[in-house]
């Protein structure tokens, strides 16, 4: 049953909203893509440039740590849903 008769399921988003949670997505997105930058650069390539391209140690430890940023943003991302799953269903008991 619907309250006050005005339709059941979930409210309706606006366009605003949308827009919000839009921007806010890609937020997110830049800020982890600008971590794994910072993070895998300062892990992976020496402050002494030498070398104009990437040398052969530091291409893989790059594509290592790349892997490994986005596999434990997967998992973290899976845990934290499992978490508000968890919640949501002990605040319907």
């Amino acid at each position: 049953m619907s309250f006050l008769g005005l339709g059941g399921g979930q409210p309706q988003i606006s366009s605003e909203q949308k827009i919000q949670a839009a921007e806010a997505e890609l937020d997110l997105v830049t800020d982890m893509f600008n971590k794994l930058v910072d993070n895998c650069h300062k892990k992976c390539i020496s402050s002494n440039y030498s070398e104009g391209d990437l040398n052969k140690n530091e291409s893989n430890c790059l594509d290592r740590c790349v892997a490994k940023y986005f596999e434990t943003n997967v998992k973290v991302g899976e845990n934290m849903q499992k978490m508000g799953q968890n919640f949501s269903a002990a605040g319907r008991l």
